[in-house]
């Protein structure tokens, strides 16, 4: 079947599982386990005879230990900029030594590492790509990773968590740093040690992990299907599941392997086995492929009876509940209507007696960009079930091009419409030499009062451009604000217009 068919199969939120391979094919700053090693090698020495010496005795039955070559390069670079306090390695050392005086003892080779892998630049070439994947996050309940690196958690804006956080966690809207983060180099597993102690007491993540592989169809990417830690993970699973139930059949189906092909564009998903050991085999699904759009979108139109924005914030709710943190009030009511704004409210029974609407028109207006961006159309569906009134701020168009079946888009861009000419109605353009709203700011001769006018003249007559006035908007700390809301509605107007619709002309 294709990957469209295999992800409408899906009846839970999928969870990824994130290689080393998904960080390569995104970011320009990146490496596989044996590059990094190799590279810091190299800058430590000049030279790669040392690590191919490293290599060469950790090299047994057929296979390199990189977690052999790390413990070996470690001690190496710890000792050498020990001898060598200042040169090419002085920043290390400088931190190195300020940690220390804090009684905070790091390992100089993983500062190296948290300084090598902590700035990235996303590749140009897969700009499109990356808009498709902020996308899927709307639909995904949580990220595995072995990776270190910060991509997908400022990509899906995903809580991090590391080491022990993992147990005490909310599952939906995290990404579980299984090998450590760059953030937390003291917990970055990369030698042998590391990895000794992470095996020890790995036991109770094992199990938390577990309830996401038995419960969630799991996406596997940046991997290939020699990867050791699929044979693993697989090999957890059917350890605490039997191979011959229907737990396990519902398990394997729902485990899909994204393995890189350099130019294919195949959608199709087969059946691949996967040897355990020399008496076990596991039958998974796996798409060999380039095309990691089809597979982005596929995952973005995905629609399950419950969004995984409304399980992550039920669980936000039910967590402080359970934390007894502040003044929490829990009600049990047939009156929905009897219940005051500020308590919380986690509503179970008919859909007769309860009404329930994830985002106020102020919430949609404040996520504005992370909605667009998302592209998520579903949430956008209960546009049809707010009113908006005529003298409401609410940015309409980019959200009918994303839910064109709304019912009321004519009138409430007409309410939009008619809002923007009101705010420049009897304003005279002024500060003609700003073009950027910094400019405006820092302009001494504009008083504060009149900033907001000031930029939105500027957006108005095509001075500061709709990039400028998107980045202030998306920092600007109030998005309550009228002058927010206002400036939102000029920007959406501004971006999203039919090319032959102009009020202001």
């Amino acid at each position: 079947m294709n990957i469209n068919e295999f992800v409408n199969n899906f009846s839970n939120h999928p969870v990824l599982f994130i290689g080393t391979g998904f960080s390569l094919r995104y970011l320009e700053d990146s490496y596989t386990w044996d590059g990094l090693l190799s590279f810091i090698a190299k800058e430590l020495k000049g030279n790669d005879e040392f690590y191919l010496d490293l290599k060469s005795h950790n090299y047994h039955n057929g296979e390199f230990d990189f977690s052999g070559i790390a413990t070996e390069l470690e001690y190496e670079f710890n000792k050498d900029l020990m001898k060598y306090r200042d040169g090419q390695f002085k920043k290390i050392n400088d931190e190195f030594y300020e940690n220390m005086k804090k009684n905070i003892n790091l390992s100089r080779f993983k500062i190296y590492i948290k300084q090598l892998l902590s700035s990235y630049r996303l590749k140009d070439e897969k700009y499109e790509e990356i808009l498709e994947l902020k996308k899927v996050r709307k639909n995904i309940g949580s990220v595995i990773t072995t990776n270190y690196d910060t991509f997908i958690e400022r990509i899906f804006k995903f809580d991090p968590l590391i080491g022990n956080e993992i147990l005490l966690s909310n599952p939906y809207g995290s990404v579980y740093k299984v090998h450590g983060c760059v953030n937390h180099p003291e917990k970055i597993i990369i030698t042998q040690d590391d990895y000794k102690s992470f095996d020890e007491r790995y036991e109770l993540i094992r199990a938390q992990l577990l309830s996401l592989f038995i419960h969630n169809p799991i996406i596997f990417l940046g991997y290939s299907v020699s990867d050791e830690n699929i044979k693993k993970i697989l090999k957890t699973i059917f350890t605490y599941v039997d191979p011959n139930t229907s737990e396990a059949e519902k398990i394997r189906k729902n485990f899909l392997l994204v393995e890189y092909e350099k130019g294919s564009n195949n959608t199709q998903v087969t059946d691949h086995d996967i040897d355990l050991n020399s008496s076990s085999t596991i039958r998974i699904n796996k798409i060999k492929t380039d095309n990691f759009i089809e597979i982005y979108k596929s995952l973005a139109e995905l629609i399950l009876p419950v969004s995984a924005m409304d399980i992550r914030k039920v669980q936000n709710i039910v967590k402080e509940i359970y934390s007894g943190e502040g003044s929490i009030e829990v009600s049990i009511t047939e009156d929905m209507d009897s219940l005051k704004n500020r308590e919380k409210v986690l509503a179970i029974g008919s859909l007769k007696s309860i009404k329930y609407e994830f985002h106020t028109s102020s919430e949609m207006m404040e996520n504005y960009f992370k909605i667009v961006e998302e592209s998520n159309h579903q949430l956008l569906e209960l546009i049809d079930k707010l009113k908006i009134q005529k003298n409401q701020y609410f940015p309409i168009y980019a959200f009918s091009q994303i839910q064109p079946q709304l019912k009321d888009i004519n009138r409430l861009k007409d309410i939009q419409k008619n809002k923007l000419k009101n705010i420049f109605k009897n304003e005279v353009d002024f500060g003609e030499q700003h073009e950027t709203i910094n400019e405006v700011f820092n302009d001494p001769s504009i008083p504060q009062s009149r900033k907001t006018i000031a930029i939105a003249l500027g957006m108005k007559n095509n001075r500061i451009s709709n990039e400028d006035a998107k980045e202030y908007l998306i920092t600007l700390g109030n998005k309550k604000s009228t002058d927010y809301r206002k400036l939102l509605c000029l920007y959406d107007y501004k971006k999203y217009k039919e090319p032959h619709e102009d009020i202001f002309n």
